[in-house]
């Protein structure tokens, strides 16, 4: 994993996008990253790896307190009901283990079977966004109109929806 870690912030660097990581211990869940508040600035994200019916695949990255209704999302989408991606799934196309999903692991060359990237309109709100850099045990920040453009740069297109 510090390989592509490695290879995240150099690909980062070459487009020129400014970042700042700060090691922790490992976070599981929203409410566990709770206790960085205060220490890391900018909004902070949540990251849903999703399939449908038909094994479609969705990355949705939304503000931390973001109630995502995941059937409506769905709909939106034209995409059939959604359940969580498999782990062996998540591993295949992001390079990531459950609890580690992020918009960064766009870089991993799989990524390119999702459907769709999605990205919570209420994130544009702020001026800096935080990810976990592939790994739990940090976080990236980094300006949220430069995750865009690290999407768009990874060959995904983000839709910016409404998610509450």
């Amino acid at each position: 994993m510090e390989l592509a870690r490695t290879k995240l912030f150099a690909r980062l660097e070459e487009l020129g996008i400014a970042s700042d990581t700060v090691e922790h211990e490992a976070m599981f869940t929203v409410e566990q990253s709770q206790a960085l508040r205060g220490r890391i600035p900018g909004a902070h994200t949540k990251n849903l790896f999703l399939r449908d019916k038909d094994d479609r695949l969705v990355l949705v990255v939304a503000k931390e307190d973001t109630t995502v209704d995941l059937k409506a999302l769905a709909k939106t989408l034209g995409l059939g009901r959604f359940s969580f991606g498999k782990p062996e799934q998540m591993m295949a196309v992001l390079g990531v283990e459950p609890g580690s999903v992020t918009a960064l692991a766009l870089i991993h060359e799989g990524s390119r079977a999702l459907a769709a990237v999605v990205v919570d309109e209420a994130l544009m709100a702020f001026s800096e966004v935080n990810c976990h850099p592939l790994v739990n045990r940090a976080t990236t920040r980094l300006a949220t109109g430069d995750l865009l453009r690290f999407m768009r740069a990874c060959g995904h297109e983000p839709l910016v929806l409404p998610l509450q």
